[in-house]
């Protein structure tokens, strides 16, 4: 994983202490954002993810909503995303991930890589070049896309069927790609077209095609579950020796993506009651009632953190046991 141009190792004003990251032996923080933190192993030289072989990528149980890490945190959350996003590595093996191994034999002696610290909300990573774009996926007409559908019939610029409800199916699964900001500033809504003036014709294409894959992918297997996969975003990057895509970052997590108890769903008769969500939504929700956007946002009260900490247990336990 390789930081973006122009992000930084600091604390932007959009972070928070919720969850400072760890001070860890043998390892160097080079970068820590919202929610995850980033080390790289400590060496003589000048440690950074443009040298460094692996990254140990740290989920926090830091939580944002709009842009903002909100107090407090959830307690439990980076080691519940963290087992969610290996959970889904192992099933979706059609495309190389950035995973490798996290022990190594030493004189005879295996040894974890992965500090005691943080053992259970970390990954050890190989570094690659990352590709400078969100790759989102909707299969459902929801969030902002709801609200762009209201004023113009279309999302990011794919037009839609008129009719349509919060919360319903679309007739198939739309690519709508992202811009990654950097640090500080906000992610953008972009067309295919500026997919391919930021990373050329063919990765355009491979990026679209693989996300919608793995979309269809972990759709199927989370209806299995009883589960319904609503929205997601994926991340690439290109391995620094071959060249190759490789899937990256966390993946189909709780703050990644939008998953509804699929009887609700179908069920259900106002969005409310469709949208029984696994996500922290319920973090979204109650901000959006209790917060109009300006200066720093209140803190969540216990029962929202509670709740919110429940879903994500809940939606880990489905998946897993299905």
């Amino acid at each position: 994983m390789k930081m973006r141009e122009n992000e930084r190792v600091s604390h932007s004003e959009d972070e928070s202490p919720a969850s400072a990251a760890t001070a860890l032996d043998g390892w160097t923080l080079v970068y820590s954002g919202k929610v995850r933190d980033l080390y790289v192993e400590t060496t003589d030289a000048a440690p950074s993810l443009a040298t460094a072989r692996r990254v140990l990528v740290v989920a926090s149980d830091r939580v944002s909503a709009f842009d903002h890490v909100l107090e407090p945190g959830i307690p439990g959350k980076g080691d519940l995303l963290t087992t969610l996003s290996l959970w889904w590595f192992d099933r979706l093996t059609d495309i190389p991930n950035h995973l490798v191994a996290d022990h190594e034999l030493v004189d005879g002696t295996v040894r974890e890589l992965v500090p005691a610290e943080v053992a259970g909300r970390a990954m050890l990573c190989r570094t690659l070049d990352m590709y400078p774009i969100e790759c989102v996926v909707r299969g459902y007409l929801t969030g902002s896309g709801w609200k762009e559908y209201l004023e113009s019939q279309s999302v990011c610029g794919i037009a839609l069927p008129a009719g349509l409800q919060n919360g319903d199916r679309l007739p198939e699964p739309i690519y709508t790609p992202a811009w990654k900001a950097p640090l500080g500033q906000h992610d953008e809504n972009i067309s295919f077209e500026r997919t391919v003036e930021l990373v050329g014709p063919d990765i355009a294409a491979e990026l679209r095609t693989l996300s919608l894959a793995l979309f269809e992918t972990a759709g199927t297997i989370a209806e299995k579950a009883g589960v319904i996969l609503a929205d997601t975003k994926f991340e690439f990057g290109a391995d620094r020796q071959t060249g190759v895509t490789v899937l990256a970052d966390e993946v189909l997590t709780s703050d990644s993506s939008r998953y509804w108890d699929a009887e609700a769903w179908r069920s259900g008769t106002t969005p409310e009651t469709r949208m029984a969500s696994f996500d922290k939504q319920i973090v979204r929700n109650w901000l959006s009632a209790h917060w109009d956007g300006a200066g720093t946002p209140p803190e969540l009260p216990t029962e929202i953190v509670e709740q919110t900490a429940a879903r994500y247990r809940e939606l880990l336990e489905r998946l897993t046991r299905a």
